[in-house]
């Protein structure tokens, strides 16, 4: 993909579509106004007649508008005059790319991008165009039979900006927001594969691919015979009535010399029957996203290393099935986790944090300058937040803040939530040093503080990501989340941003 940042005006630039934007009351953008006047009052004629307006969500595709170098023009409403944030912004991309999906575009100019955005900047306007853009064309159709549907063959992306020095952070914005789509397109498809193909074998296999020829990127997949030597009966115990294989797997991207990494840890759980303590038949085929985890971490790393960042990353994969059969672990059985503590699993189905455990003990020996898993852990979490924002706990207000920044920044947005002593009380077992689950109240707080047991004396954070991994419904997929706020996190970190 190519990008550009430009001044020039909207009806001079000869591409294949151009987005404009108006407000309620036949308020019109700066693109529109300039499309308006070389094109003698058609935008106005058609606020007038009604068959465009301002309003959010509504959007036009004119063609062959005279005075207008640009084969389309797609105008987009923006809803009030001074309303317009970061979200309405996105939204109206999304919006403008829809209606031209089918369309055989080339070449993408966004003039909204020259519209007030409240708390934004050319940088974060075009990392939301391209952002927004890429991901409004994702599509999934690797297991449909037949010709394919053509896609939209964009090869280009412009962004209008109004100062010709405001080009440089336009186009490096663009380019961070290609390496997230890359990597947000890798976390989705893995999501979305279905778990008889997205095996942990399969997992294993893609990541070792990915680091083939890759200077700055290795993979190491510890077998279950590498993991039993290490004393991870925590993780055995979740994979112990699968046939399938558990992997750990371990990626290392070099880009900062010597420097400590950040170890991302992501849940791999590709198919959670909920083991002996059965999941209830409705919406389970939905539980091969249970390693949206694991996909984002590797998403991450893919969109750090296509950004070349100056920082050294570590991602670790527990990859595991949880199956039902006569060798599953039970109710009621007491596993060793790699850090020598004891748990009684009371509920198989509350296994993302036993696979977690080992793997957040394995990660110390890289001694991490921020460990942060990222799990589809709690259904609790969608009680709490919905489908909107991930939790984001930390045992340190620092990084616990880094993440909600970030979250808010990129757009994919968290919400900071609670640890605390009285929570894990809640733990306690008569039997083990602690149970996996801590009854009905605070279940989300509960399983952070189980994970909190294994991260002392480390910059440790968890994000329980249920709610926002995937969609259900006739979108029915992985979102590719939290690939944006992991990233922004990481360009932070590595002084990249402008």
């Amino acid at each position: 993909m190519k990008y550009f940042a430009t001044t020039s005006k909207a009806s001079g630039r000869a591409v294949d579509c151009i987005i404009v934007g108006i407000y309620n009351r036949g308020k019109l953008g700066v693109g529109a106004a300039d499309i308006d006047a070389a094109s003698n009052g058609r935008i106005r004629s058609l606020i007038k007649s009604g068959d465009i307006s301002g309003a959010t969500g509504r959007v036009a595709v004119l063609t062959n508008v005279v005075g207008v170098k640009a084969s389309r023009v797609v105008v987009v409403g923006l809803g009030k005059p001074g309303g317009l944030d970061a979200a309405g912004f996105r939204k109206a991309v999304v919006t403008a790319t829809r209606a031209i999906a089918k369309s055989k575009t080339r070449q993408i100019l966004n003039c909204l991008t020259l519209e007030p955005v409240a708390n934004s900047n050319p940088y974060y306007l075009a990392r939301h165009t391209v952002e927004c853009i890429g991901g409004t064309l994702y599509r999934f159709d690797q297991m449909k039979s037949g010709p394919k549907k053509a896609a939209m063959p964009l090869n280009t992306i412009g962004v209008a900006i109004a100062k010709r020095g405001d080009a440089g952070k336009a186009t490096r914005g663009a380019e961070h927001a290609d390496g997230i789509v890359i990597g947000m397109s890798l976390a989705r498809d893995l999501g979305n594969l279905p778990a008889n193909v997205c095996t942990p074998s399969y997992l294993a296999r893609i990541t070792k691919k990915l680091a083939t020829g890759n200077g700055r990127l290795t993979t190491r997949v510890l077998s279950e015979t590498e993991m039993k030597r290490l004393g991870m009966g925590s993780l055995l115990s979740v994979t112990a009535g699968a046939v399938e294989p558990a992997k750990l797997i371990v990626m290392q991207y070099k880009g900062a010399g010597r420097d400590n990494p950040v170890v991302l840890v992501g849940k791999g759980v590709t198919f959670d029957t909920g083991g002996i303590s059965l999941k209830p038949g409705s919406g389970m085929d939905e539980m091969k996203f249970d390693m949206c985890g694991a996909a984002s971490v590797i998403g991450t790393l893919v969109a750090i290393n296509k950004m070349k960042l100056p920082i050294n990353l570590t991602v670790i994969v527990p990859a595991v099935e949880n199956m039902p059969s006569g060798t599953a672990t039970r109710p009621g059985d007491i596993v060793k986790s790699m850090s020598g503590q004891t748990i009684e699993v009371l509920n198989t189905d509350a296994e993302g944090r036993l696979i977690l455990c080992d793997a957040l003990t394995y990660a110390r020996r890289f001694k991490p300058a921020a460990l942060i898993d990222v799990a589809t852990l709690t259904g609790a979490c969608v009680v709490a937040l919905g489908h909107h924002r991930c939790a984001i706990y930390a045992n340190e207000d620092t990084l616990q803040n880094e993440l909600f920044t970030a979250g808010n920044n990129s757009e994919d947005i968290g919400w900071p939530m609670p640890l605390g002593d009285q929570y894990a009380a809640q733990l306690k077992s008569n039997f083990a040093d602690m149970a996996n689950i801590g009854g009905s109240g605070g279940g989300s707080i509960t399983a952070a503080c189980f994970l909190a047991k294994f991260t002392k004396d480390m910059n440790w954070a968890h994000l329980d990501i249920a709610g926002v991994a995937w969609k259900s419904g006739t979108h029915k997929g992985a979102t590719g989340r939290p690939v944006p706020l992991l990233s922004q996190f990481l360009l932070s970190r590595a002084g990249a941003l402008p």
